[in-house]
């Protein structure tokens, strides 16, 4: 089964399409595809046909995605809370995705003809090495196609993501890239695998459960929460209106936090800067009070170093994931 798949909606799925995107759309939706094993129970058929089915609804649902004008989709394709799942069943899941980045690369043209790039986020580490690099593979030839993107996080969950993202501005610290100082919230957000996206407007988990089991915890605080009934391999068109619906209906309100959260963050990235500043300034002052001008010199000043220093961290750091992937590349060229 392909991952894009071509054709045009029905002429009831086109009106309700378009009576929809007269409203605010969100651009980026995330998807807990939950379900697959109860599906195989229900129909009778292995776990394997279950994961399968749902795979194919994830191309199928990438199609309603681009038609309803959705640039970014990202999904929760494996856990590393599935590792605990029985060995025949990880073991089936791994051979899954890699017969589908297999065959991800074999579109690649269709993929440059709609732009889609693709990005996996979670501990490649964990997996098996030819996955990782057909993985890489993926990765690094989609890179540069920016019409849509699918970010398909496996082994991953977001506790340790976020515990990642502080290694990593440790890293910098310990390195001396970025000062104690220029830790803060806004930092790890550019620290998470996340880090080139935006966060999700609208959250989707099927299946009837009501929890986000360790998914986007950190991006989703100001996002739509949408929890359905329906199995994945048998979600809808018109489930994903619905959803739509409900992201609309509160569209205002998330906003406001949003805008709300933005303005506090600034506030507090302002207030540590003159921290800092008022500090250097008593130690360098020779004890005199500086006055206004020069204290807003000062702040200024502290910004911009600020800013260049988070700006080259976040470059090395960069450099560091795309190397991950080159290494592997470079590897199996060699093997």
């Amino acid at each position: 089964m392909s991952w894009i798949r071509e054709g045009e909606l029905n002429l009831i799925e086109k009106i309700s399409a378009n009576i929809l995107k007269a409203g605010p759309m969100p651009k980026h939706v995330a998807f807990i595809m939950d379900g697959n094993r109860r599906f195989a129970r229900k129909k009778q058929m292995e776990r394997q046909e279950g994961h399968m089915q749902g795979f194919n609804k994830l191309a199928e649902t990438l199609r309603w995605c681009k038609h309803l004008n959705i640039q970014e989709v990202t999904v929760y394709a494996f856990s590393i809370e599935n590792f605990k799942r029985s060995q025949n069943e990880v073991d089936g899941l791994m051979v899954l995705a890699k017969q589908k980045f297999e065959k991800l690369l074999e579109e690649r043209e269709n993929l440059e003809k709609h732009g889609v790039c693709i990005r996996v986020l979670g501990d490649l580490n964990m997996l098996p090495l030819d996955l990782q690099q057909l993985i890489a593979k993926a990765v690094v030839s989609t890179k540069t196609h920016n019409k849509c993107f699918l970010n398909v996080c496996f082994a991953y969950t977001s506790r340790y993501e976020i515990t990642n993202a502080v290694r990593e501005m440790a890293w910098g610290v310990e390195h001396g890239q970025i000062k104690a100082s220029d830790v803060s919230e806004a930092l790890l957000s550019e620290c998470l695998y996340s880090n080139n996206s935006p966060n999700p407007d609208l959250l989707i988990r099927t299946s009837g459960e009501v929890r986000l089991s360790d998914f986007l915890l950190w991006q989703t605080s100001h996002s739509c929460l949408v929890f359905q009934s329906v199995l994945w391999p048998e979600y809808s068109f018109w489930n994903l209106c619905e959803a739509i619906l409900q992201y609309q209906l509160n569209h205002t309100s998330i906003q406001k936090a949003r805008d709300l959260h933005r303005e506090h963050q600034a506030f507090v990235q302002l207030e540590a800067d003159r921290a800092c500043v008022a500090e250097h300034l008593q130690h360098h002052g020779n004890g005199k009070p500086a006055d206004a001008r020069r204290r807003q010199e000062a702040l200024q000043h502290y910004a911009t170093c600020r800013e260049e220093r988070i700006h080259d961290f976040l470059e090395a750091l960069q450099n560091r994931r795309d190397s991950y992937y080159t290494d592997l590349l470079s590897d199996a060229v060699v093997a």
